[in-house]
């Protein structure tokens, strides 16, 4: 009887240990105390103090677009790498593309983003572009590291992928490029938004690599709340947190409810 405790119990501390502090961050982004950790009242003053914060809401969308076009960057080139790998079979350069595809996945952050930089300022000595660092290095660099993990989400997909659908089409008279978007792009299509969604929070999430790439008036959302935190903790950083947590919440909920409404028309098929 008491084995039959110990999962559920250590399951249960496990989930407090994950989302306490989350809970409490939520709860503090109420407070009416400038100081986070002394409870002053419930307020929704912080949110307001939040829309109001010019710095705040600019490094929100620029980390918004740059998370956009890095991700739909990411993955066309992913998936074209993730095609190459899988449908070319063996080929002389096989292995050093292969090496290159996988490489950021366990580059280490610090060593990508000087790498970048170093890239970049030779590139603008040389050719005169990209002049100066901003989004668009940003963007880039994203890019370098997400296509990483969309082409290896994409080659597990097509790795188990049925051929004999194609080759079935194919037989019928249809040509590659008809074959491609009428039975291999809707096959892998949930691949496709996999990867478009693991790169898009990848690119918002990032610190390091951005720090290094980006230059003045293209500050990214992680540095910049990273650089209110070392002052000390803000509710406005607090209220900011809360809103990406119910965001990232509702995207769960309707991925969630879309799953279990596509398994109960497969139930009825």
């Amino acid at each position: 009887m008491r084995g039959g405790w110990t999962l559920p119990v250590l399951c249960v501390l496990g989930f407090v240990f994950l989302y306490a502090p989350i809970l409490s961050l939520v709860i503090f982004s109420f407070n009416a105390s400038q100081l986070v950790t002394v409870w002053g009242g419930f307020s929704t003053r912080w949110y307001g103090e939040l829309m109001r914060d010019t710095q705040i809401l600019g490094a929100a969308w620029i980390s918004l677009q740059v998370a956009f076009f890095s991700a739909t960057i990411a993955v066309a080139l992913g998936t074209l790498a993730a095609f190459v790998l899988m449908r070319f079979g063996r080929f002389r350069t096989r292995a050093l593309l292969t090496g290159m595809v996988t490489a950021p996945l366990v580059m280490p952050e610090v060593i990508t983003g000087l790498s970048l930089l170093l890239l970049f300022v030779s590139m603008e000595q040389l050719i005169g572009w990209p002049a100066g660092r901003g989004m668009t290095t940003v963007t880039i660099a994203h890019v370098t590291f997400c296509m990483a993990f969309v082409a290896v989400v994409v080659q597990s997909r097509l790795a188990g992928m049925d051929n004999s659908l194609e080759e079935a089409a194919m037989d019928l008279g249809a040509r590659p490029v008809r074959v491609f978007f009428d039975i291999t792009l809707p096959v892998i299509a949930p691949a496709l938004v996999a990867g478009w969604l693991l790169a898009f929070t990848l690119s918002l999430d990032d610190l390091v690599i951005a720090s290094f790439v980006t230059g003045p008036g293209a500050s990214t959302l992680p540095m910049v709340i990273f650089s209110k935190v070392r002052l000390g903790v803000s509710p406005v950083v607090n209220a900011l947190a809360t809103l990406i947590i119910l965001a990232v919440a509702i995207g769960v909920a309707i991925a969630t409810w879309h799953i279990h409404r596509r398994m109960k028309e497969a139930r009825k098929d």
